[in-house]
């Protein structure tokens, strides 16, 4: 079994350290305090966040646009149980073809800003956790209320079956 917590989009630049960030922080805390890893797709922009978030659980990071962090890699792919997770800033054109190209079940990526959990045609999923600190609504859906940008993280459970189970969890940072 593994659970991990999943953010992305966080931004922060070193002015950025006020109280919103350490706000973040102990949320972050007590959302992902039983998850076996954090991944973060992408633009953090500078370490001393990963390095925060290290300090509550193990962290893979893949670079996005506005990263300054020397190491990270454009895409990363690794297997739990019958599993393989991709995890990339921008999601692919083609994901379809992605997916075939890089053997993978599931693709975590974020830039969008927009949380998301979808399931597609050819059986993977695609999860976005939107971003904690600069969000964007989803878009409208016909017969449904207007979404309302709110700050998100995903969790990504699998357990000792194989099960799947992802949550969108909204934070309060006002």
């Amino acid at each position: 079994m593994a659970k991990f917590g999943i953010i992305s989009d966080t931004h922060f630049s070193p002015i950025d350290k006020n109280k919103l960030y350490y706000k973040l922080l102990k949320q972050l805390e007590e959302t992902f305090n039983d998850v076996d890893e954090i991944i973060h797709a992408g633009d953090v922009s500078e370490s001393f966040f990963l390095d925060d978030l290290e300090n509550i659980a193990p962290v893979r990071c893949v670079r996005g646009e506005s990263d300054n962090i020397h190491g990270l890699e454009n895409f990363i792919n690794f297997e739990v149980g019958k599993y393989t997770l991709g995890i990339i800033h921008k999601k692919p054109e083609n994901t379809e073809d992605f997916f075939k190209e890089h053997n993978i079940h599931i693709l975590i990526f974020g830039h969008t800003h927009q949380p998301l959990i979808k399931g597609t045609p050819y059986n993977t999923l695609l999860i976005n956790p939107g971003s904690p600190i600069k969000p964007i609504a989803p878009l409208p859906k016909k017969g449904f209320e207007q979404p309302i940008a709110r700050p998100s993280v995903i969790t990504l459970k699998i357990d000792n079956d194989n099960i799947l189970s992802t949550f969108l969890i909204n934070l309060n940072l006002r």
